[in-house]
């Protein structure tokens, strides 16, 4: 054997090692970095309680934050894949120190991309021919890299039409799994220790919905499946939806029409670049007209269907012209079986209405196991319905603060919840995110109000006269808010 044949054999040795090696040592990544940040917080409890001046108190709260939010930035931004979703989740102000904030909200979409040799030999693979092949143009540098798959501006041979082709991020399917799995570990630590919130099985269904996310023919269906529903029960679909170019679909693969657009996070930058004031009437019009859509969509997708798209984070939302919404990536999605569909729906009922012994009901219905002691139980249970199932935030509420002792979770303890209505859940908080970042106090239980009255109605649970009285007492609302 010759030199240079040796070589060749002790470099692959190398990399099979290395690639047996990475979940290990990411998983200690995990844990030495996520125990130095929780021990930072348990022993900052310790020192602060023994400050008695309030103002005090608040600006080391506010410094513990900051050095808090620099660690969990870098462990996301290090680690990438999966934490990055974890970033989307938790760097919201509603849920989040606004220094958590301020630092995670930059990762939502800064995942390191493939090369593009990489990407050539995932669709060479995949399709069976080279991109050169199928495509007339294809551009090298992505138009975004996520946690999973990266996608591309491209035009099929012969088409005058561009399309996106999302490309799946090769070996990323082990990594992510490893990091669930770690998180798993921590949150049954956290539900026995600080937070009384079935926390593992909130885990439990983030495995089984990303899992689903590394099939993309799959997330093709699924694509279809909304499309024609949205557009069959609307004169006008609240909100685009990409058309399946439907030749190209594979485990790894998915190409799609390209829709135009500006994604939200930078539609301030869009007003003012349209010389429109980010203060006038005509801009406050336009967020409504986005938030009256996606809301629309949103209620009828949860509410009459049961099968949504369940991660509407900022990447995932583009403005096209006339404040028209674009809806992107379909891997994430859910299909709630009727029981929770309409359970859920009576929640919507009891938040709207402030009825708490609704809210009480609606618990049980949909097996949401609660433990409490303290007094008012029943309003602080619709007070925790309300944080954790609608937008508008409870009276007096004004960011999610699990860790306070006036908190809802504190006082009234979470021991099951089933992890289907995560989906739910996480979808709400992102909506309210979006309704924070555009200014916009509103409560979704209000407005999903006319379309939770119609599943119940629909499945034998409201009465004809219920329905009636109920939509004449807000007819105005109702003509004003949702379109025909």
């Amino acid at each position: 054997m010759n030199a240079t044949a040796s070589h060749f054999d002790f470099k692959e040795i190398q990399e099979r090692v290395s690639f047996h090696l990475r979940p290990w040592h990411r998983s200690f990544q995990f844990w030495v970095r996520a125990a130095d940040i929780y021990t930072g917080y348990k022993l900052f409890q310790v020192r602060v309680s023994f400050v008695k001046d309030v103002q005090k108190q608040e600006a080391m709260w506010e410094a513990q934050h900051e050095l808090a939010a620099d660690k969990i930035y870098a462990m996301c931004s290090d680690l990438g894949g999966f934490f990055l979703k974890v970033a989307q989740i938790i760097g919201k102000p509603d849920l989040a120190p606004a220094a958590w904030v301020k630092k995670l909200v930059t990762l939502c979409d800064q995942a390191p991309a493939t090369p593009f040799d990489d990407v050539q030999a995932v669709f060479d693979k995949e399709l069976g021919c080279s991109i050169g092949e199928v495509f007339e143009k294809f551009d090298v540098t992505p138009l975004g890299s996520a946690s999973i798959a990266q996608v591309h501006r491209a035009r099929l041979r012969g088409d005058k039409n561009d399309v996106v082709v999302k490309v799946q991020h090769p070996g990323i399917q082990d990594l992510m799994m490893t990091d669930i799995r770690n998180l798993q570990a921590f949150a049954l630590y956290m539900q026995k220790t600080d937070i009384k919130f079935d926390l593992y099985s909130v885990t439990k269904e983030m495995e089984t919905q990303i899992g689903y996310e590394f099939d993309f023919s799959r997330e093709a269906n699924a694509m279809e499946r909304i499309r024609r529903f949205l557009y069959e029960n609307n004169k006008k679909s609240p909100v685009l939806v990409p058309r399946l170019i439907k030749d190209f679909v594979t485990r790894r693969v998915l190409v799609m029409e390209y829709i135009d657009g500006v994604p939200i996070l930078n539609l301030g930058n869009e007003i003012a670049r349209r010389g429109i004031d980010p203060n006038s009437k005509m801009a406050a019009a336009a967020k409504q007209n986005i938030l009256k859509s996606l809301t629309l969509a949103y209620g009828q997708m949860i509410l009459k269907s049961g099968f949504f798209h369940a991660d509407p984070h900022p990447g995932n939302i583009l403005i096209c012209k006339g404040s028209e919404v674009a809806l992107l990536d379909y891997g994430q999605v859910k299909d709630l079986p009727d029981q929770l569909r309409l359970g859920y729906a009576n929640l919507v009922l009891a938040m709207a209405d402030n009825d708490p012994v609704k809210a009480a009901e609606s618990y049980r219905e949909l097996g949401i196991g609660t433990l409490s002691n303290c007094k008012n139980e029943q309003q602080e249970l619709l007070r925790l319905a309300q944080t954790m199932f609608d937008t508008k935030l409870p009276p007096g509420v004004v960011m999610l603060q699990p860790f306070s002792d006036d908190s809802s979770i504190k006082k009234i303890a979470v021991k099951s919840f089933p992890e289907e209505l995560f989906s739910v859940l996480r979808t709400v908080h992102l909506l309210r995110g979006l309704s924070v970042g555009l200014g916009i106090n509103f409560s979704c239980a209000e407005q999903w109000r006319p379309i939770a009255e119609e599943a119940l109605y629909n499945a034998g649970r409201l009465k004809a006269t219920d329905l009636k009285t109920k939509v004449r007492k807000r007819g105005s609302l109702r003509r004003l808010f949702w379109r025909d």
